[in-house]
């Protein structure tokens, strides 16, 4: 046998390995998008595709279609939590090691399958939506339509991730494996995602970021903070940009009072802002 016909056999392997923990979402009108069985009876998908919050139905490998709650959403990761009415299978997941280069296949509601390459990989990153995801890879590989919500697959058919191509503009990145982790826990204890929240609108100058507008009977107005203040340091942590006041507002921060200090009127000044939790639909 050649080494092309082997190559492709083994391709064809590990498709079919991890096409056994993908499933079809029904959940917006037409086409349906992707999802994994990430632990038993519960699916992961993404949030965007997931256009409605009831009379979702999923298909199973087998071609079983059966009905699915939605556990919660994160929007700021693009991802959405179902729970089916019955025990399942489930993927193989694996924080597999990831290189520049490495094949990856992208895998889909069908079982359908795009192969490519891993083209960047870097580290923690923030997505445009204030989400954190621990690890940024992007992907050389087609995310067709209805694929978002299916699975990175590394070539011996474990799954790395969840495929999405609403975070990067232009681009189709996957959700890592511990982020997902997190996420699913998250929703399926609380339904939601907390997500820290100040309640200003602002925007980078020299030295830090200026204070644009602040909202009513919002944490930063009842610490303080006005209209032309300029933060420069939250919590201890330096503030040069509005990524650094975002970097501030994880979850593990909700309730927290921190230290803020600012330039008010040419002089610094200290304040007090217990971070709440960021409003439905913020």
């Amino acid at each position: 046998m050649s080494a092309l016909v082997e190559f492709s056999n083994g391709l064809a392997a590990a498709v079919e390995r991890a096409g056994r923990g993908i499933v079809a979402v029904h959940a917006r009108p037409r086409t349906p998008s992707s999802g994994v069985l990430w632990r038993s009876g519960v699916v992961v998908t993404t949030d965007h595709t997931t256009e409605r919050d009831e009379e979702i139905t999923v298909t199973l490998p087998g071609g079983e279609t059966v009905a699915a709650t939605l556990q919660g959403r994160d929007p700021s990761t693009d991802l959405a939590v179902l729970k089916l009415p019955v025990e399942t299978g489930t993927a193989e997941v694996a924080d597999a090691p990831l290189q520049v280069g490495h094949m990856a296949l992208a895998l889909g509601r069908g079982v359908t399958a795009a192969l490519g390459v891993i083209s960047s990989l870097d580290g923690a990153w923030r997505t445009w939506r204030g989400g954190s995801v621990d690890r940024f890879i992007r992907l050389d590989v087609a995310i067709y339509h209805g694929f978002s919500g299916g699975a990175l697959v590394t070539a011996d058919g474990r799954i790395a991730g969840v495929n999405t191509s609403a975070l990067a503009r232009g681009a189709a990145v996957a959700i890592p494996v511990e982020t997902v982790n997190r996420v699913v826990d998250d929703l399926l204890r609380h339904g939601r995602v907390a997500r820290g929240y100040l309640g200003v609108g602002m925007q980078p100058v020299r030295g830090g970021v200026i204070v644009l507008s602040v909202e009513p009977d919002s944490p930063a107005a009842r610490g303080g903070l006005l209209v032309g203040d300029v933060l420069v340091a939250i919590d201890e942590s330096a503030v040069r940009d509005t990524d650094d006041v975002q970097a501030v507002l994880d979850p593990s921060r909700v309730g927290k009072t921190v230290p803020v200090r600012v330039i008010r009127a040419g002089a610094e000044a200290g304040l007090s802002i217990t971070i709440g939790e960021r409003p439905k639909g913020a």
